[in-house]
């Protein structure tokens, strides 16, 4: 590489840290949000009451018939208009490019994590459910208390496995604007004039984040075959 080039990524390293910083927030607030509503929406789809389960059905199945990056476009251009027209607003309704995208990306990755959700739920026998109702416990708390303690581990894997895909996805909130790991590199190398070396340093970055994580997610899956 260039030594001009090298100088330059020098330079950008404290601006390339902030983009980073950014990218691994919006990693763990996605995660962390959309583990919650995943986990209501499939209790929602294995509810007894059909109106909840069909609610919960057509939600995952939308979204995931859906690109992320048309769910973030529509969130950031028409939900403004939207909410404008429900409170009766003169004008659009400010949302920001973060909370948009952490709202669309939320949304997205719950119907995701809702499906692993119900696919660990229900590798648990049906006699821990029916233990549970004859304790006296109602659904959400056999649900709570007797299921997905015993779930979780055989979820670990793809939940993790998922936490990288939405580590990698974060990259499309350039799209608007924002100054994450990649925009900061865009940025940077529109300025400098070393656009390849940037988008080279971004590439390698990624591969070995990447990498380390899903070595550590290989290791979980051995870890949870073994108990």
């Amino acid at each position: 590489m260039n030594p001009s080039a090298i100088a330059v990524i020098v330079d950008a390293l404290p601006y390339l840290a902030k983009g980073m910083g950014l990218t691994l927030g919006l990693t763990v607030l996605v995660t962390c949000l959309g583990l919650c509503l995943g986990a209501v929406l499939a209790l929602m789809k294995l509810s007894p009451i059909r109106a909840l389960s069909a609610i919960a059905s057509m939600y995952v199945d939308t979204i995931r018939a859906i690109p992320l990056l048309l769910v973030i476009f529509w969130f950031y251009f028409l939900v403004p208009y939207l909410g404008a027209w429900i409170v009766g607003a003169a004008s659009p309704i400010q949302v920001g490019a973060f909370k948009s995208a952490l709202i669309s990306f939320t949304f997205f990755e719950a119907a995701y994590f809702c499906e692993m959700f119900r696919a660990g739920i229900g590798s648990i026998g049906h006699g821990q459910k029916a233990a549970g109702y004859a304790l006296g416990l109602t659904y959400f708390q056999t649900m709570r208390y007797v299921v997905f303690p015993q779930a979780i581990r055989n979820m670990a894997p793809p939940i993790a496995t998922r936490i990288i895909v939405i580590f990698q996805d974060t990259s499309l909130v350039y799209v608007l604007s924002m100054t994450d790991f990649l925009g900061a590199a865009s940025k940077i190398g529109q300025m400098s004039g070393r656009l390849t070396e940037l988008y080279l340093l971004v590439a390698v970055v990624y591969l070995l984040m990447c990498f380390a994580a899903s070595r550590a997610v290989r290791r979980l899956e051995h870890r949870a075959r073994a108990v």
